[in-house]
């Protein structure tokens, strides 16, 4: 009988160090993303519903980006993570609220920038508060070392995953 060691050992992964089968880590990764996103996405729209606004997390996104300043409705679809139609429709579901506005862009006729009206200037005050409170949720026991370890983290990933050499 063959008694392993730690020297004999073959080195643990992250997946098994976490007591997860490691041919199944990157799937489980995967769903701990997602349930992730999915969760911060309802404590958002929680938290905007306890404030009195219906605004969906995509509103509250591009909202968010318009804070920024003006954009295009390309890079709002990319803020968002809509398709082209889809953000046509939010779009004009923030201009109906007031929040928004269209206007021409300077350099290209054809093209339209928007922005955020008074109304909208004022909404992202407010809604931008519940943003803080679901990321502090989201970071509760964590020292601010470890959240920016996370958040490095994170980024790496996303990086890793978006490398075009990969």
């Amino acid at each position: 009988m063959h008694v392993m060691n730690d020297a004999t050992k073959p080195p643990k992964d992250a997946a098994d160090s976490l007591g997860q089968d490691p041919s199944r880590s990157g799937s489980q990764l995967g769903l701990l993303f997602k349930q992730v996103r999915d969760a911060m996405w309802a404590r958002m729209a929680h938290e905007l519903s306890l404030a009195g606004h219906e605004l969906t997390f995509s509103q509250y996104i591009a909202l968010k980006r318009l804070s920024e300043g003006e954009a295009s409705a390309t890079e709002l679809a990319r803020a968002t993570e809509l398709n082209p139609g889809a953000i046509t429709r939010l779009l004009d579901r923030l201009e109906e609220k007031g929040f928004t506005q269209r206007i021409a862009d300077p350099e290209d006729r054809r093209a339209l920038r928007v922005t955020l009206t008074e109304a909208g200037r004022l909404i992202w005050a407010d809604i931008h508060r519940c943003g803080l409170r679901v990321r502090a949720c989201a970071l509760e026991g964590m020292s601010d070392e470890e959240q920016q370890r996370l958040l490095r983290q994170l980024a790496q990933v996303r990086d890793n995953l978006n490398r075009e050499d990969v």
